[in-house]
């Protein structure tokens, strides 16, 4: 299974990796390399994470940064609706569903 970022979810990932590669060199660099680690583990098997709103939308965090990846299953593709902060703006994104 493969995955894809909703327009404004692709967007906020790309600020999110701006934002800590001004803070440090390397940051956003790791921050990536996080993010794409934990949607390889997701786009093999989203099911294994826990439905957080029904239908279907499950979150995972990641694990140096305080930020969750919010998700559903559309037709067999993992589709990433929210890279959210854990403490901001809780279900902002739900216009995007």
């Amino acid at each position: 299974m493969s995955y894809y970022f909703h327009p404004g979810a692709e967007t906020e990932h790309f600020e999110t990796i701006a934002f800590f590669e001004s803070r440090q060199f390397g940051l956003g660099k790791s921050y990536l390399l996080e993010l794409e680690e934990i949607m390889a583990i997701v786009a093999n098997n989203p099911c294994r994470y826990r439905i957080e709103r029904k239908p279907n939308i499950r979150c995972v965090s990641l694990k140096r940064f305080p930020f969750k990846v919010v998700f559903r299953d559309v037709e067999g593709v993992v589709q990433i609706l929210a890279v959210s902060h854990k403490q901001r703006r809780p279900d902002y994104w739900l216009k995007r569903l």
